[in-house]
């Protein structure tokens, strides 16, 4: 069984890439105002350090279904510019879509885009997409990226309209701090555009190409922070005013009327948070041109996520509730007195039957007597009759002595079945024999007594039996020594099927394969609650309950649709 990666990818930064090679040799700036000097898919003027190397060398004719290191399948071309193009491929060996950029190995930027590429893999942040191959192979150089299947690229964010004002916070915090840790080990990105910043499903925003896009374009930068820093201004600007802050249009975006310069967003949009407005013109305007002329402006990414930590915590939006509809009162129901009657409603009057004399006549209080009389009569009778039988179960328990040989063990003196008692879980650890562990922080929320929160395995391709792996499961520490003969267990995906089985471990950490540990019990359902109960009970510490085989679920926001399965509640009883 192949896993799914939620992780995601560039195929490639087609932030106006035009697909056919001709087309691309027209090289024309994507967009961006030529005065600022920013990334363009084609040549771009030198401003303030930056230089762009141009390479004639023709992106290498490949089509769809060829295989890279027989592992990587070409499925559609995304880019095919200025003498590389960009894939979305297959990984064949994992079973998952990866993003490739392919060039020529004799190509002017070659050696600097395998560079670029091994560089920002050896970052290793979860924060910007990773590299995942670097290879020259065959006279070509490419480079394998993850794909991000759920994410949603700045670009078309912006194209509905601009970010609430914790969205455009949540941007720049996490784009501005990512980019400092970048430059603190030496790498640049210089192509930070809205294409190249995506927004998963959890609301995490991350970077992708660094170092690498630029390379493949050919942009180097004298001055790397304070292009980058400008970068993210500019980003930041497109969020609250839905504007490129420079006079030409790019990425979607209407650019700042002609000659009147960089006004500040709350000038160009009515209702623009004003500390991020400012925030935004002290990375924009370098030279301390301030849209409050007050404070320094910000000239490296560490400067900025520090602007941007000391301003005051933009909380979210509150969610909207719709106010129900007033209740209407009718006059069948209770409590309809005093209300106006609707129009159109006809009342019914009912006639009120006032309640029974008290039997206070001769007759009456004879009859009074004589039913306390009956009922005094009838608690006599009964307290003889307990006392009776309590007294003859004493002589029958005196006649056949203290021992009883007829009782079974597992019952009591009455012969009926003991019912079992729940055995409380002093701990938990996800047991991965393989290494590789499914989400090992969320063990403790199976026996948390909130049905609610779950662990959960990540999202396969291949099932219901799990393929790549022998299993996937958790080791349930019961504190000390118990006779354990019975569980329950509840699921979050129904379905067919699931198979779970129990076994007895010498630890949480065992050593042993699943095949040497004593069986409790197994059951394969297609249930969300399972109920098992083994033949006898095994006397152990240390209980692990394994899956091999889970149904097909839907996407959530955690993973994509594909074989799984969660465990929200575990209980073992003895």
């Amino acid at each position: 069984m192949a896993e799914r990666s939620t992780a995601a990818v560039d195929v490639a930064d087609n932030d106006g890439d035009e697909p056919s090679a001709a087309q691309a040799a027209k090289a024309t700036s994507d967009g961006v105002d030529t005065q600022n000097g920013r990334a363009a898919d084609g040549p771009m003027p030198d401003k303030d350090g930056e230089r762009t190397n141009t390479a004639s060398t023709a992106a290498p004719e490949l089509h769809s279904g060829h295989k890279l290191a027989r592992r990587y399948r070409l499925e559609e071309c995304v880019t095919r510019v200025d003498g590389f193009s960009s894939w979305r491929a297959m990984d064949e060996k994992l079973r998952r879509a990866v993003g490739v950029h392919l060039m020529p190995a004799d190509h002017s930027r070659a050696r600097a885009v395998l560079a670029a590429a091994r560089s920002s893999a050896l970052l290793g942040d979860p924060r910007f997409v990773q590299v995942l191959d670097a290879v020259e192979e065959n006279d070509l150089v490419y480079v394998v990226h993850e794909w991000l299947p759920d994410a949603t690229e700045l670009t078309a964010l912006l194209a509905v309209g601009p970010l609430e004002p914790h969205e455009a916070y949540q941007l720049v915090s996490q784009v501005s701090q990512a980019m400092a840790a970048a430059h603190r080990e030496g790498l640049a990105h210089l192509r930070l555009t809205p294409s190249a910043i995506l927004r998963t499903s959890t609301g995490q925003w991350r970077i992708r190409g660094l170092a690498v896009n630029a390379a493949l374009r050919g942009i180097t930068s004298e001055t790397p922070q304070r292009a980058d820093t400008e970068a993210i201004g500019a980003l930041l600007y497109a969020a609250l005013t839905q504007r490129w802050p420079y006079e030409s249009d790019a990425y979607g975006l209407t650019g700042l009327p002609k000659g009147v310069g960089l006004i500040a967003p709350d000038q160009v949009r009515a209702g623009v948070h004003r500390g991020l407005g400012e925030v935004a013109m002290r990375a924009l305007a370098n030279d301390g041109a301030t849209a409050s002329r007050q404070e320094p402006a910000c000239t490296t990414p560490e400067e900025l996520s520090k602007a941007v930590a000391a301003m005051p915590r933009i909380r979210p939006p509150e969610p909207a509730f719709t106010a129900p509809p007033e209740y209407q009162h009718t006059t069948y129901q209770q409590g309809s007195y005093g209300r106006t009657t609707p129009s159109g409603v006809t009342t019914v009057q009912r006639t009120v039957v006032p309640p029974p004399a008290p039997l206070q006549s001769r007759t009456g209080r004879a009859l009074k007597w004589g039913v306390a009389a009956l009922l005094i009569a009838a608690l006599g009778l009964g307290s003889w009759q307990l006392a009776d039988t309590l007294l003859e179960r004493g002589t029958q328990k005196g006649n056949s002595g203290t021992s009883n040989n007829n009782t079974k063990p597992g019952t009591d003196d009455s012969g009926e079945k003991k019912e079992p008692t729940q055995i409380a879980i002093t701990g938990a650890q996800e047991y991965a024999p393989d290494g590789k562990p499914q989400n090992p922080e969320d063990v403790s929320k199976t026996y948390d007594e909130d049905a609610s929160s779950y662990w959960r395995t990540k999202s396969y391709f291949d099932g219901p039996e799990v393929k790549i792996k022998d299993g996937l499961g958790i080791v349930y520490d019961l504190g000390s020594e118990q006779e354990v003969s019975a569980a329950s267990i509840a699921l979050k995906h129904g379905g067919s099927h699931t198979t779970l089985t129990l076994y007895a471990t010498d630890s949480k950490s065992p050593k042993g394969s699943v095949d040497s540990m004593v069986k409790i019990a197994g059951i394969t359902t297609s249930d969300t609650n399972l109920q098992l109960a083994a033949e006898k009970p095994v006397k152990t510490r240390y209980v692990l309950v394994w899956i091999t085989a889970m149904p097909q679920a839907p996407a959530d926001m955690f993973s994509d649709a594909g074989y799984k399965q969660a465990i929200t509640d575990v209980k073992f009883s003895g």
